[in-house]
């Protein structure tokens, strides 16, 4: 699985992003993708994530202000990011975890994007 990113940019505090993100390879065996983000100095963290069945799961800080959603036909994840606040400010990676292996067996793989830089000035 090819995960390629795109969307980020530099945004004022309480302005709106889009970040998207492309799936191409072994497709259908992911069964969930999402975004994580990493600040400058911390560790990656989970910002939102969505099943094949379009079950969505935000972190708290996302909670009200992030969207994440699926275009199945197109495989790609998009996260609407309003209301940005300065500590939005990370670079984001999209993330897909796919299934492999026989029933028995199986095993799950995370796969990641390139991230992308997301700056909110204040």
């Amino acid at each position: 699985v090819q995960l390629q990113a795109s969307g980020g940019g530099l945004v004022q505090a309480g302005g709106s992003l889009r970040l998207s993100c492309g799936a191409s390879g072994r497709v259908r065996s992911i069964i969930a993708m999402g975004w994580y983000r990493q600040p400058p100095g911390q560790q990656r963290e989970l910002v939102a994530s969505i099943t094949i069945d379009g079950v969505p799961n935000y972190s708290d800080s996302a909670k009200g202000r992030f969207t994440i959603s699926r275009n199945y036909a197109q495989n790609t994840v998009f996260l609407q990011m309003n209301s940005l606040k300065p500590e939005d400010t990370a670079v984001y990676y999209c993330n897909a975890v796919a299934e492999r292996g026989p029933v028995e067996r199986v095993e799950r793989i995370d796969y990641w994007g390139q991230g992308t830089q997301v700056t909110v000035s204040s």
